[in-house]
């Protein structure tokens, strides 16, 4: 644990209640580690308001449960299990995107047939959760994980899928406009824009002691002068300079189609590779500016992964504007609001009032009607699935074992068919009877955590105050944040400004360049879980006063609430090979994708090789259509 002593702490805020007192239903709001009203997991301590306030990343009681199944626990089938009686068509397993979409799937294409979505959390949607927090009398959202998205083209799958969900994109036609000096700022409408080092003269780079700088410096628009009056080497700056200006020492790899020669060969090498050999760029370079933000889509830097990503975001279902400078939509928490939407077309009862778009986002989820009998398809929460297993041989059973444990007793039910939409990471060790060659393939893949942590800030005053809306640093806790303005249905204040209450996100990969990806991947969630929530919290006041406090910030004063969302296995990590192969063996996915095993189909976005809700959509309908047409056909 980091040291720090009693009188910076006390200086920084640590442990006290903020002085601006909110109320919510008669509970105290505080900031930090102070105590909430409501208990909350030891890991995450205070985890905001609303519906997710018990649901703020991996919590305690879900990481628990699922290391036990890991750890042997359930190996043996328990004696003493519930045996409910139930008989579903079928039963997915999870209730992600990858399982909230397989019931949407299901229903549209089964015929009536019945469903049962298992989830081990509180609450339904995966890493597509919010958090909220009450400020100053204004309720704030931010998203836990899952962000953003962009419009997809007319008549497309995505489309198709958007439209039965209930999604009205005349919602995203209004933001919040912004006020006083931040009129002259042009506004992100996600966390993650300044990531791409876009053309904006309202952001800055940060440079502290690894750079010279002690206190440090912010440099505005770093490109407005050609890097000149950063503190780079001069290498390292042409280096960049050359890479923004597409001046290539050597022409790029671009495939014909997926497989041919030219996109095995990317599969072949490391990301790191591919920059080296087409921008000419030294490895110091990439992994000081490409590492964190390759991370935030992919969870390790470009040392570890497959070359072949560098096509990877094209490759999903293309949109009408992929930019992160002008495409980006989001719901004012991300896409937890496709969550919600999701889930109130399967079970209208599930989410009081319309489907309309600011009721499914604002009003609260009666979780009394989520499992109620009779229903075509019921979702059962705070569910973890230990054990799924044939009743026989696989290629002859009838039906499928599935058990739960609930409340600290264990359950079981039969399905007619299975889809497995939880992580590979879970999966491997829940499918009881599952065939060494996926058993094998689930082997070779790898996973790292990632950490969003919310900062509730009473204003953004420090921010404008230096002429900037966000921006960059390279050493300390997470690498960028980003002042952002929301669509207007979900919010209850039609302006942004620096006056105003926010939250700012922070985003903290565990990449660990040089390692290889498994021992990143491992290493990485040590830190993540062993790391206490106080801990974390003084390294966010410490970091956001080296950033901001010769501006004005004062922690102390300002932060609000701070909500970490600790995820231990993010991210798939796709290493060389894991798109096509190598040495003439196929890759390690085809064996889950290529049909069911026996009633059971698998479907989560890690298949794809990154972890986005597009692919998440794309697995679950090619499963459910494998068991529609090969198993209850």
């Amino acid at each position: 644990m980091r040291r720090s002593c009693p009188h910076l702490s006390k200086v920084l805020g640590m442990g006290q209640e903020i002085s601006r007192r909110d109320f919510l239903d008669g509970a105290l709001l505080a900031s930090g580690a102070a105590l909430m009203a409501v208990p909350a997991p030891a890991q995450t301590a205070y985890t905001g308001e609303g519906d997710y306030r018990l649901a703020a990343g991996n919590s305690d009681e879900v990481v628990q449960s699922a290391h036990s199944v890991r750890d042997g626990a359930w190996d043996r089938a328990p004696e003493g299990a519930g045996d409910t009686g139930e008989i579903y068509d079928c039963v997915v397993v999870g209730g992600g995107f990858a399982g909230l979409s397989a019931g949407l799937f299901f229903q549209q294409k089964g015929g009536g047939r019945s469903c049962l979505i298992l989830d081990n959390s509180k609450v339904f949607g995966g890493v597509a959760k919010r958090n909220e927090f009450v400020v100053n009398g204004h309720r704030l959202y931010a998203p836990q994980a899952s962000v953003h998205f962009q419009p997809p083209y007319p008549n497309s799958f995505l489309k198709g899928v958007y439209d039965a969900m209930g999604l009205d994109w005349n919602a995203f036609q209004r933001y919040q406009t912004p006020e006083g000096t931040a009129a002259g700022m042009d506004l992100s409408r996600s966390p993650y824009r300044v990531a791409g080092y876009g053309k904006r003269s309202t952001y800055g780079w940060f440079f502290g002691a690894k750079f010279g700088h002690k206190p440090g410096i912010w440099v505005k628009d770093p490109w407005a002068d050609n890097l000149a009056t950063t503190p780079f080497p001069e290498k390292m700056r042409q280096e960049m300079l050359r890479w923004r200006r597409e001046e290539l020492a050597a022409p790029r790899l671009v495939y014909d189609y997926p497989g041919d020669a030219i996109s095995r060969q990317l599969d072949s090498m490391t990301l790191e590779d591919l920059m080296v050999r087409t921008y000419g760029m030294s490895r110091e370079t990439i992994r000081l500016f490409f590492a964190s933000d390759m991370a935030g889509g992919f969870g390790l830097g470009p040392d570890a992964l497959s070359g072949y990503l560098e096509y990877m975001w094209s490759r999903i279902i293309p949109t009408t504007d992929d930019s992160m400078e002008t495409g980006i939509q989001m719901f004012p928490g991300g896409n937890s609001g496709m969550a919600r939407l999701i889930v109130k077309t399967l079970i209208p009862g599930a989410i009081d009032g319309p489907r309309t778009m600011e009721a499914v986002w604002k009003n609260p989820i009666d979780f009394s009607a989520l499992d109620r009998p009779g229903q075509g398809t019921r979702l059962r929460l705070n569910s973890t699935v230990v054990r799924v297993e044939h009743e026989g041989p696989p290629g002859q059973a009838e039906f499928v074992w599935v058990t739960y444990v609930s409340g600290g007793r264990a359950f079981r039910l039969k399905a007619r068919s299975v889809v497995m939409a939880g992580g590979g990471w879970m999966t491997r060790h829940v499918v009881r009877d599952l065939d060494s060659g996926r058993r094998k393939a689930y082997a070779k893949f790898c996973y790292s955590p990632y950490l969003v942590a919310n900062v509730a800030v009473t204003n953004w005053r420090f921010l404008a105050k230096l002429g900037i809306s966000g921006g960059n640093w390279f050493d300390g806790l997470g690498r960028f944040l980003e002042v952002r303005k929301m669509a207007l249905f979900g919010v209850d204040d039609p302006v942004v400004g620096p006056d105003h209450p926010t939250v700012l996100t922070l985003l903290v990969d565990f990449a660990k360049p040089g390692l290889p990806a498994r021992e990143q991947g491992s290493k990485g969630r040590a830190e993540l879980l062993a790391t206490t929530y106080a801990d974390y919290e003084l390294r966010i006041r410490e970091q956001l006063t080296e950033l901001f406090g010769a501006a004005g910030f004062d922690a102390r004063r300002d932060i609000a609430g701070i909500v970490l969302n600790r995820w231990g296995h993010a991210f798939i990590n796709p290493q060389p090979g894991f798109f096509f192969g190598l040495n003439g063996q196929p890759a390690p996915r085809e064996a889950l994708r290529s049909g069911p095993f026996g009633r059971i189909a698998f479907s989560h976005s890690d298949l794809a090789g990154a972890m986005d809700h597009r692919n998440a959509f794309l697995e679950s309908y090619r499963a459910v259509g494998q068991l529609l047409d090969q198993v209850l056909a």
